[in-house]
């Protein structure tokens, strides 16, 4: 049974970071929903490929467009070209962030530390994570405050509400393999901040911002991570990228009409201890 308001048939959906781990779910879970759904990414080929699969199995419409978040010129051309192929932008997921990955194993945990961490590093999480958001809405909620309609969900995370457990990094000797860098949850700590910035904002003009925060997805990680992870959750499990579909779809639509500013937590319980 569908909950009432749960559809977003007739509707146009934007997704960046489109053909990520979860970018891809979202996507699908919008466009089983009824969405025409732009596909954003920095590769072409990529969203174009990810369109064409939704399209064959079902998809209303489906677009894949290039787009780099951190340029307003370029955040500009994704969005007129996806309203000129698809209409107008009812919803906004702002799901493309940067999670720090270190080119081996061994200068991980030198280049992860606090005191040691890059500052291009820094400096290029802000510009993604921060920025892109920034404009994202700047540009495309902008239109939807002109209309006095749409619903911009922002992609948080649980390290935006609790600090990270540095000793779920660690190997089975105990040695720490990496160390959780600062950028990661203060970027997503600053997409809560901004969601309840825009919610007041906006509120009036009949735009719901509103952030989710997904816990720790299982992507091919070793098999003491992800145990010491379940461990860490009441659930005892890590996430499947299908468990935030839910979710997604309940502040997408119309299902949470009354609901703006808030930070939906799908973790497990893991931010309960």
């Amino acid at each position: 049974m569908n909950v009432e308001g749960s559809s977003l048939e007739g509707k146009v959906a934007l997704v960046t970071g489109g053909v990520g781990l979860l970018g891809k779910e979202h996507c699908r879970a919008l466009a089983e929903a009824g969405a025409r759904v732009a596909v954003a990414d920095r590769v072409l080929g990529a969203t174009s490929d990810l369109a064409a699969d939704l399209r064959a199995h079902g998809a209303n419409a489906a677009l894949g467009v290039a787009v780099d978040i951190t340029e307003p010129e370029s955040v500009r051309a994704m969005h007129e070209r996806v309203r000129a192929e698809l209409g107008e932008v009812d919803v906004l997921v702002n799901n493309a962030a940067i999670d720090d990955k270190f080119e081996s194993p061994e200068v991980a945990a030198e280049r992860s530390r606090f005191e040691t961490y890059p500052l291009s590093a820094w400096q290029r999480s802000m510009d993604v994570n921060v920025t892109g958001t920034f404009l994202c809405c700047q540009a495309i909620g902008a239109a939807m405050a002109e209309r006095r309609r749409g619903s911009i969900v922002n992609i948080a995370s649980t390290y935006g509400v609790v600090a990270p457990d540095q000793s779920l990094y660690k190997g089975r000797d105990g040695r720490q393999r990496f160390w959780k860098s600062a950028a990661y949850p203060t970027t997503k700590a600053a997409v809560l901040g901004l969601t309840r910035f825009l919610a007041a904002y906006w509120g009036e003009r009949q735009v719901r911002v509103n952030a989710l925060s997904p816990g720790g997805v299982e992507n091919g990680q070793d098999e003491y991570f992800v145990a010491t992870y379940a461990a860490r959750t009441p659930l005892k499990r890590m996430a499947d990228p299908r468990d935030y579909r839910g979710a997604l779809l309940f502040l997408a639509s119309d299902a949470s009409a009354y609901m703006t500013g808030a930070n939906l937590v799908v973790d497990g319980g893991f931010t309960i201890w």
